[in-house]
């Protein structure tokens, strides 16, 4: 489903589900998006025509509720492996589903569950993916696109069918139960993952040097550091 204009292809998808069951993976494209956000309230920006924002429907019933962190990760890994097809240089994933070309963003994801007792009902999967844009007018740090990388103009109609061919392939090995090869191959992935760094937490702004050592069922990061080891919900440390 293919729409000029919306204000979040997120936002109409949840509409959608007001009225009825689409089929699962439905997707829902837009050429422009006027509201388009980011984690926690942040935005979008993305210029009209030129990149790939998109919402897919699924019913990820088979998971349990303490371990949506998982579909979290096989989605990271599937733009991830979408944004890999195009891309020579190193791509990683930044914790917890930032998409990166070095230390420049080109994708992030947005998922928005809906939950019934102990399990899914229907997640709301929002990609963002920076394709032809090469001049990016907000203060997000170090954007970049697949352009801007390759200096190639992509049709973003082919792109669309390419991204859905990787996250197809990971919820399936997630449906499959193959929770360990998602696991691995997130962390294998990760910005940063076993290398010592600057982070800061924003609950007093202290600045510490630590390294990432792995990710918890809960999604939360876990960092070495000279007092001990903590771990961190999503806003609560900064990478500097």
């Amino acid at each position: 489903m293919h729409l000029e204009e919306v204000n979040s292809t997120n936002s109409y998808a949840i509409e959608l589900l007001s009225k009825n069951k689409p089929s699962e993976g439905t997707v829902i494209s837009a050429r422009k998006q006027t509201q388009g956000r980011g984690q926690i309230g942040s935005g979008w920006e993305s210029e009209a025509g030129k990149n790939l924002t998109v919402s897919l429907i699924l019913y990820p019933t088979f998971l349990p509720i303490k371990q949506q962190f998982l579909l979290n990760q096989a989605i990271s890994l599937g733009v991830f492996d979408f944004v890999s097809r195009f891309i020579e240089a190193e791509v990683k994933i930044k914790w917890p589903n930032d998409i990166m070309v070095g230390n420049k963003k080109i994708a992030g994801t947005l998922i928005q569950n809906i939950l019934s007792s102990n399990n899914f009902q229907t997640s709301i999967v929002g990609i963002g993916v920076n394709v032809n844009q090469t001049f990016f007018k907000s203060d997000a740090p170090n954007p970049t696109s697949i352009k801007a990388e390759t200096k190639n103009e992509h049709d973003l109609k082919d792109l669309i069918d390419f991204l859905c061919i990787d996250l197809e392939k990971r919820y399936l090995q997630l449906r499959a139960e193959n929770s360990w090869i998602i696991q691995k191959e997130y962390l294998s992935n990760l910005h940063q993952y076993q290398e010592e760094a600057i982070y800061q937490r924003t609950d007093n702004d202290a600045i510490f040097s630590g390294k990432i050592v792995g990710v918890h069922e809960s999604g939360k990061l876990i960092i070495d550091h000279t007092k001990g080891q903590s771990l961190f919900s999503m806003k609560e440390v900064k990478f500097l």
